[in-house]
């Protein structure tokens, strides 16, 4: 018998809580519990007069951007909406089913005169960052570090060309200075300053947002952007994250993350970054620190058909390069890059069966160049070869890549609607540190753990909750043992 609903049910009184609405397994149970957000009330207390009309609850407008960002709703206005006719939402914020929700404008208002200028949104992530660490989640041995870009509220074709000062490497005087001693090391006198053209050049500046920067996507399309360079642990809990304009590389915007996690993480010993990060400035600040480079192989950049670098052996007593011909490259001066030029005798060359493999010189000379810091890079070739390595490199697919892919395709980081620096580093501020509180509140309830809980809780006890804990650690171990990377004896003593 097929049986038809009654209509008369839409019109029927019931008496029930907003509480029975909400679903014991629903995120924003899990949210609740996994961290008290009433510390912003101290942060914004002085942000607040003792006079006038009472205002929305701080706690609450941040409660909302949390449900904008943890559940990827685009806009502010759209998320008002699904406020209004979500119970959940509602249970979360607070509000009754029939108390009517703040204006969408509510909380652009409150950044731009009340919040603005403020370390309230970096508070906010550092509290969730810290309440993950007390429970001991996060995994820092090894920190994953790369950039993506954010493509910018501005307009591609609104530019003008100006010509800027190229700013500063903040290795400058470390370099120079290592210039001027190699190059009396080999009886030349120290450079002259460079004249001011050669450090000045020409880009193209948005009239619309003139903070961000022009990137080249791919070898056609240009678009104006932001680079956000990040840094996670094995967990893909976020650690951290610097904001540049779209068009600075990666490994010039690396050493002010980089700075930061070695303050904050002084017992990583692991830095795991890519080929555009593998630059003898980048190896040698970190190997200096007593850390381990952990960098992929880099193709060499050599035209098709000519002789690779490598193919040059390098003579370290001598100081000299070992053409594929036997012949002696003899070192020539040090340019104001840091790099020695070593060139070849222009009569051998000019005979040489190989020489249009070589070189392409007019002149019949063929220059081979080496960093003053080259020693740093070769340390990091010796690393790469190590035992374990090429395994924990392997997981920047699963960490880092990963947060970004989740950033973008789940909570709109792929694209930002603010313009300025400081309007995005509060957009990522907010966006990480939900990601974060998604990722914490999802363990604590998976682990059964509540934050009532009168224990402390560390790495090693809070593993304990998770009977899968113990069955990955094994797996992981017997995987090690087929490679031969542990010894069997090792699973009696970890698990």
């Amino acid at each position: 018998m097929m049986g038809v609903k009654s209509k008369i049910d839409r019109s029927q009184v019931e008496m029930i809580s907003l509480d029975d609405l909400v679903p014991k397994n629903h995120l924003v149970r899990k949210l609740e519990a996994a961290i008290d957000l009433g510390f912003i009330y101290d942060e914004v207390r002085d942000l607040y007069k003792p006079y006038g009309r009472e205002s929305i609850d701080p706690v609450v407008l941040i409660k909302i951007i949390l449900i904008q960002y943890i559940f990827g709703i685009r806009s502010m206005r759209q998320t008002i909406k699904d406020i209004e006719v979500n119970f959940a939402y509602r249970w979360y914020i607070g509000y009754g089913m029939h108390e009517e929700i703040p204006h969408f404008s509510t909380f652009g208002k409150n950044y731009t005169r009340r919040f603005k200028e403020t370390d309230l949104f970096e508070h906010i992530f550092s509290q969730i960052l810290a309440e993950v660490d007390k429970y001991g989640f996060i995994d820092d041995e090894n920190i994953f570090i790369d950039g993506t870009h954010i493509k910018a509220n501005a307009n591609n074709h609104k530019y003008k060309n100006e010509i800027i000062e190229k700013s500063a490497r903040y290795y400058e005087e470390e370099l120079q200075a290592e210039i001027t001693g190699d190059r009396a090391a080999h009886g030349k006198k120290p450079l002259k300053k460079s004249v001011a053209d050669s450090e000045m050049k020409n880009t193209k500046v948005s009239t619309t947002d003139p903070e961000c920067g022009m990137f080249h996507k791919g070898e056609h399309k240009k678009v104006f952007a932001y680079t956000t360079n990040t840094a996670c642990d094995k967990n893909n809990y976020i650690l951290g994250f610097h904001v540049t304009p779209g068009n600075v590389h990666d490994s010039v915007s690396f050493y002010e993350l980089y700075k930061k996690m070695k303050e904050e993480r002084i017992n990583a010993t692991g830095i795991v970054v890519d080929s555009g990060y593998k630059t003898p400035a980048i190896a040698k600040m970190i190997l200096d620190d007593n850390k381990t480079p952990i960098m992929p192989y880099k193709r060499p950049m050599t035209k098709q058909g000519f002789f690779k670098k490598y193919e040059y052996a390098y003579d370290e007593y001598y100081d000299c390069y070992i053409c594929p011909n036997n012949q002696i490259l003899k070192y020539s001066t040090t340019n104001r890059e840091g790099y020695r030029e070593y060139k070849s005798d222009k009569n051998k060359c000019k005979d040489c069966p190989f020489r249009k493999q070589c070189t392409e010189s007019k002149e019949c000379v063929k220059v081979v160049t080496r960093h003053v810091w080259e020693n740093y890079l070769e340390t990091v070739e010796d690393i790469r070869h190590t035992r374990g390595i090429k395994e924990i490199y392997s997981l920047r697919s699963q960490t880092i890549e990963r947060v970004f892919a989740d950033a973008k395709e789940k909570h709109g980081m792929r694209y930002t609607q603010y313009r300025g620096i400081q309007k995005v580093r509060m957009e990522l501020n907010l966006l990480f540190a939900c990601m974060n509180l998604k990722k914490l509140a999802t363990w604590l309830a998976r682990l059964g753990i509540t934050p009532t809980d009168s224990t402390p809780k560390t790495r090693e006890n809070t593993n304990t909750y998770s009977k899968s804990y113990v069955w990955n650690k094994i797996i992981t171990l017997y995987s090690k043992i087929v490679r031969g990377l542990c010894n069997p004896r090792t699973i009696l003593s970890t698990v």
